[in-house]
């Protein structure tokens, strides 16, 4: 396991990438059934007949992907991946059955919490991407992160 990451090991333009994941079908339909019962990510034959044109991962499904991905194998940061928001958050491109994502970390922004000054604030630019390099999702994540004591 990678040592943890401090605010103090953190710098503006330090990247990071995640280990890939593949969506399968029955993947997109279970998460589909539970909290975006859309023909488009539920049957194929029904989303051929939509702007998709085939079956289709929700956003938000592709976004708990990205969650699980930056959790799992992304910047190891102190105490976990601890948010208090998103900006920008865009969805690029359809994901399909049988795409392989991984997520791409950029520190864009940092600076010390004036009212906590034993965290800061790190805006972290999250964009996940299929197995032929173009970007399907991004998003800025807004984190605390602790500072290194001592």
């Amino acid at each position: 396991m990678a040592a943890l990451l401090y605010y103090d090991d953190l710098l503006v333009g330090l990247t990071f990438s995640t280990k890939t994941l593949r969506v399968s079908a029955e993947d997109i339909t279970a998460f589909a059934r539970q909290f975006d019962p859309q023909p488009f990510h539920l049957d194929d034959a029904a989303a051929l007949k939509t702007m998709f044109g085939g079956l289709a991962a929700s956003g938000w499904h592709t976004a708990a992907l990205a969650m699980r991905l930056i959790v799992e194998s992304g910047p190891p940061i102190a105490g976990g991946i601890i948010g208090n928001g998103i900006d920008e958050l865009r969805w690029l491109r359809p994901v399909r059955p049988g795409d392989e994502l991984r997520v791409d970390c950029e520190v864009v922004e940092m600076r010390i919490s004036k009212s906590r000054p034993t965290q800061g604030w790190v805006r972290m630019r999250n964009t996940a991407v299929a197995q032929d390099g173009v970007a399907v999702m991004s998003f800025i994540a807004n984190l605390t992160v602790p500072r290194r004591q001592g």
